[in-house]
């Protein structure tokens, strides 16, 4: 039986069959700061939604989507933008105002693949899919399994939709009826996921010269953070081949995982290690990295912008 990585139920729908775009984002985070208060649900579903996003209903349904699940904003009786938005979209000192940058697109894959609360097929695919090469029809049946084996109400309808979304905001359809559609998925830039002559799909692993050792970093911790005891180390296979764990979403062979763990003693001065010794191969966190998990992610994060 395929585990969760926690009791939150798996979810198949919400984004109305688009895939992330470029601007959505900020398009959703500027939405959302326009109010002292938390912004209304509405703000995304009342009628002048398509006037504030410049895009249909069901498209400003999927914005809203894309922002909760990338952990942009957040639903607290209303949307409030997240430290993660305000980072990256703050108009006076953000990160990456208009989402252009390698290391935002990265950070989003991380975002949507290494959890499974708003995006399962996004975890599922990248976590537990061991095949070099898959299918649709593959996905879809190993995901009926997964929502069979937890006596979960999904319709096949709905997961043939849900894996068509995940595949084209890695591979994205020639064609659209509007510009939005046509418009390149913010996913498809990583090339992690290409079409092969016959109409399969191949994962493309290796050492993913555009991520960022910043981005890296972030998703190390991040992933440390979820630990249910997360202590001072960590073994390498850990990192490299654990679901949710940096190697298996970013898709990186033991050689890259093994480079990007050496490069972070330079880039934290220290204060994460790599040590192997005897055969025993870890990772051990120090200092600002060990007392703080949340506040040394983001500091890490910062760097991949600099």
């Amino acid at each position: 039986m395929i585990q969760l990585p926690s009791e939150a139920p798996p979810q198949f729908s919400g984004h109305e069959t688009f895939p992330l775009r470029q601007l959505w984002l900020r398009k959703a985070y500027d939405a959302v700061i326009q109010f002292d208060e938390p912004a209304p649900r509405s703000v995304f579903a009342d009628e002048e939604a398509i006037v504030r996003f410049g895009v249909g209903k069901n498209m400003a349904m999927s914005i809203r989507f894309w922002a909760t699940a990338c952990g942009i904003i957040e639903d607290e009786g209303g949307y409030v933008p997240t430290r993660l938005g305000d980072l990256l979209f703050n108009s006076k000192n953000g990160l990456d105002e208009y989402c252009e940058h390698p290391a935002t697109t990265w950070l989003m894959h991380w975002q949507a693949a290494s959890t499974h609360e708003k995006t399962t097929t996004w975890w599922f695919l990248f976590n537990h899919v061991v095949q070099q090469v898959f299918d649709r029809e593959f996905i879809v049946n190993s995901l009926s399994g997964l929502v069979a084996e937890h006596k979960l109400r999904i319709s096949m309808a709905t997961l043939k939709r849900d894996v068509e979304c995940c595949i084209r905001s890695y591979v994205p359809r020639l064609g659209g009826d509007s510009p939005e559609e046509m418009s390149e998925p913010l996913l498809g830039e990583l090339g992690l996921i290409q079409q092969n002559a016959k109409g399969a799909f191949e994962f493309r692993r290796g050492s993913k010269r555009s991520l960022p050792d910043g981005v890296f970093a972030y998703a190390l911790l991040d992933y440390w953070e979820r630990m249910p005891h997360a202590g001072s180390v960590m073994a390498f296979d850990r990192v490299a081949y654990d679901y949710g764990s940096p190697g298996r979403v970013f898709k990186l062979d033991e050689n890259a995982v093994a480079d990007r763990l050496m490069a972070l003693e330079d880039l934290t001065r220290g204060q994460i290690q790599w040590t192997e010794q005897a055969g025993i191969r870890q990772v051990t966190r120090k200092d600002a990295a060990l007392k703080s998990l949340t506040e040394y992610k983001y500091k890490l994060l910062e760097s991949a912008y600099a």
